[in-house]
């Protein structure tokens, strides 16, 4: 049962970076989640109207190239978004030797990495990058380099991370930070628990985030209550927002003291995003996988809950703390159901309008007046699509810039014959 997926973008992005601009492009025939089959109208990078199956095809008169893409057979969703990538270290599992962070074989991780996650459907990525040390900021305008060219096909956001910010060592971190966000840095992020003050590296970062009206977005274990209930206090509130993770540590607290941090994330807004695809490696001390009261599957549960914000990302994508890690929103759609016991729609929606809005993107719907960012998939429904996800057409701003077909095929059988058994991307699609 070979599958032999292709995944590629439609077109590259103009050569001076800019997005090219969308004409109307009509999605024919595809399968809503709630049952509905729909065309759907695309225009100005936005969704211009929802109709019945063929009533926007036929307003459009004769096909022409381009202008329509038949969805019949696929399911049609929001696109997925990626709130936790280390694109920057991606695909360097197999690397023999010290890995390489000289700017232009970053910039090709991360855009390789990019295109990768875009093939499996996610149209906006948030990754984190290292600052300081040897590398001083020349990761992180690799990344941004990388943001250029790929706008047009998927949205990238680079999340700065520092090292040290507190003591007399800190203070080079703190100024880099700042000019880190100066370059283009959108978010402003860390890890407190590696620092020998994580109550004031914590500080720090909320205090440049609050200068410059940034985001931040935290790496932490979440392993000690007292720090999380200060992480709370001082975050409680602040806009545009405060994501946590992994915070796998949680699931390895006593019961009620994982209750008790779990109230007060919720009531201080902030959005766990937990990688239930495995860890990544930003956090350079030993760890225990998380083993405890709870359990990692379970922990999401207890989160949800109380009231928190579980997004879902990728974490790790094939290099040193996950060399299978695949990026796929989907896998990770697909392990919350398997393994934390969610429902299709939230496993999905975790992936995709909690992503989004952890990010602090615009919400997407399958209505007219939304963005233009969608994800179809060869399927009948949400839970058949998580179990086998192969064909994949993707729609950024209003365009196909991805599409992946997959093929399966049977040896000649009997009972094959008589099974009729469905085959993927059947009529080339």
């Amino acid at each position: 049962m070979p599958e032999r997926p292709e995944s590629h973008p439609q077109q590259p992005p103009k050569r001076d970076g800019a997005a090219p601009e969308a004409g109307a492009l009509v999605l024919c025939g595809g399968r809503l989640a709630d049952g509905r089959t729909v065309d759907v109208r695309l225009s100005g990078g936005r969704i211009e109207a929802v109709g019945t199956a063929g009533s926007l095809a036929r307003a459009t008169g004769p096909a022409e190239t381009g202008t329509r893409v038949d969805l019949g057979g696929y399911l049609l969703l929001p696109a997925p978004a990626e709130p936790h990538a280390h694109s920057d270290t991606a695909l360097t599992a197999d690397t023999e030797g010290p890995v390489s962070y000289a700017p232009e074989d970053v910039q090709r991780r991360t855009t390789e990495a990019a295109l990768l996650q875009l093939g499996h459907g996610t149209t906006a990525l948030r990754t984190h990058v290292r600052i300081g040390g040897v590398q001083g900021l020349g990761s992180l305008e690799a990344v941004l380099q990388a943001r250029r060219a790929l706008r047009g096909l998927t949205d990238l956001a680079a999340v700065a991370v520092p090292r040290v910010l507190t003591g007399v060592a800190g203070a080079d971190g703190l100024a880099m930070l700042r000019d880190a966000v100066k370059m283009g840095a959108a978010v402003v992020g860390g890890c407190p628990d590696l620092d020998p003050d994580p109550t004031g590296y914590a500080e720090a970062v909320l205090e440049v985030a609050a200068e410059h009206g940034c985001p931040v977005d935290l790496h932490t274990e979440g392993d000690d209550p007292a720090r999380l209930a200060r992480l709370a206090a001082m975050a409680g509130g602040l806009r545009p927002g405060v994501v946590l993770g992994p915070c796998a540590g949680l699931a390895r607290l006593p019961r009620d003291a994982a209750a008790r941090a779990a109230d007060q994330l919720a009531a201080a807004g902030i959005t766990i995003a937990c990688l239930p695809q495995g860890d990544c490696g930003a956090m350079e001390r030993p760890r225990e996988r998380a083993a405890g009261p709870y359990g990692s599957a379970a922990l999401v549960r207890l989160l949800r809950s109380a009231g928190v914000p579980v997004a879902a990302g990728s974490g790790a994508m094939r290099d040193a703390a996950n060399p299978a890690g695949r990026g796929d929103p989907l896998e990770a759609a697909y392990l919350l159901v398997a393994q934390a016991g969610e429902r299709p729609e939230a496993a999905y929606e975790a992936v995709s309008g909690r992503a989004r809005a952890a990010m602090g993107l615009p919400e997407v719907r399958v209505e007219a007046g939304f963005p233009a960012e969608l994800l179809a998939v060869r399927g009948e429904g949400l839970a058949g699509v998580l179990s086998l996800a192969y064909s994949r057409i993707v729609v950024h701003r209003g365009r196909v810039v991805a599409r992946t077909s997959a093929v399966r095929e049977y040896c000649d059988s009997a009972a094959v014959a008589a099974l009729d058994l469905p085959r993927q991307a059947q009529g080339g699609s």
